[in-house]
């Protein structure tokens, strides 16, 4: 069988084992941001009261993002820069 035929027939068969892992949720975690996914989805533990900003919270917010893109964003970031982990020992 040729190299290009075999890719195909593989490249066909792929929609299937994508069905296969979509059987259901595999741990209770998993469950359970499944059904708050689906109350989100579904707008049925919304709130009864609306929630809105004043003028002068939406401007603060509006600056608060516009100075986010004063920040160049860095190519690599410099694991040494962030602190040390406690290891818990006390000592």
């Amino acid at each position: 069988m040729k190299p290009t035929t075999l890719y195909c027939l593989t490249l066909l068969t792929l929609p299937f084992a994508a069905h296969a892992i979509d059987a259901g949720p595999a741990s209770p975690q998993q469950q359970e941001t499944e059904g708050w996914l689906q109350l989100q989805a579904r707008n049925k533990a919304a709130s009864d009261k609306p929630q809105t900003a004043n003028a002068t919270e939406r401007e603060l917010a509006m600056q608060r993002w516009l100075k986010s893109f004063q920040h160049d964003i860095p190519q690599f970031w410099d694991q040494d820069t962030g602190g040390k982990v406690d290891s818990g020992s006390g000592g």
